[in-house]
């Protein structure tokens, strides 16, 4: 039973967050809304909080799972998006809600996870030093997160999907052997 009882607490708490801003839904909202009492809810968590940062991990940790059978940072990333979408109000909510810290965190960590799944891929039996390797990782999670961040800042109005990717597009077409030098170019020409 606790299962759904947790279950339960996170569908009405993700509906009335589509509907209004955190800092308007209480706990005795969430309660009442999926029918069980207080004390159920302080069972499975201490507060608003740390049921956002329940809700963020279990998609975080689904999205990736999702990505990574197909094998692709861009499969993450569409589902992120797609998650995203489908609760773009509650996702807005939270961003612009004392939460958002909370929020940035786990956004770094889907970022870097991401990131460094599929650098692992992109790399597995080339010759590349694993100090380059781990630079692209720090490299590649930066400017996804900058990506989203930007993206969430701008109220979610543009196509994401394009620019990311079209930044995936370009990272495949330069040869494995080449990358690090093709960054160390790069970044001569822009400095």
């Amino acid at each position: 039973m606790p299962s759904f009882t947790k279950k339960a607490i996170k569908e009405s708490f993700l509906k009335l967050l589509n509907e209004r801003p955190i800092s308007q839904i209480t706990v005795r909202d969430v309660v009442e809304d999926c029918g069980i009492n207080r004390n159920s809810f302080y069972y499975h968590y201490q507060d608003l909080q740390a049921l956002v940062v329940e809700i963020l991990r279990e998609n975080t940790d689904r999205i990736l799972a999702e990505g990574l059978r197909e094998q692709s940072v861009e499969a993450c990333l569409d589902a992120a998006v797609d998650f995203a979408m489908k609760n773009r109000r509650a996702v807005l909510h939270i961003c612009n809600s004392g939460s958002r810290e909370t929020y940035e965190r786990e956004l770094s960590r889907i970022c870097d996870y991401a990131s460094l799944s599929y650098m692992e891929q992109r790399f597995r039996g080339a010759p590349i030093d694993p100090e380059d390797q781990q630079a692209l990782v720090f490299l590649l999670k930066c400017v996804l997160y900058g990506l989203i961040m930007d993206w969430l800042n701008d109220s979610m109005r543009y196509d994401i999907r394009a620019r990311y990717h079209r930044i995936c597009t370009m990272l495949k077409e330069i040869p494995v052997g080449r990358l690090p030098q093709q960054l160390a170019k790069a970044a001569q020409e822009t400095g």
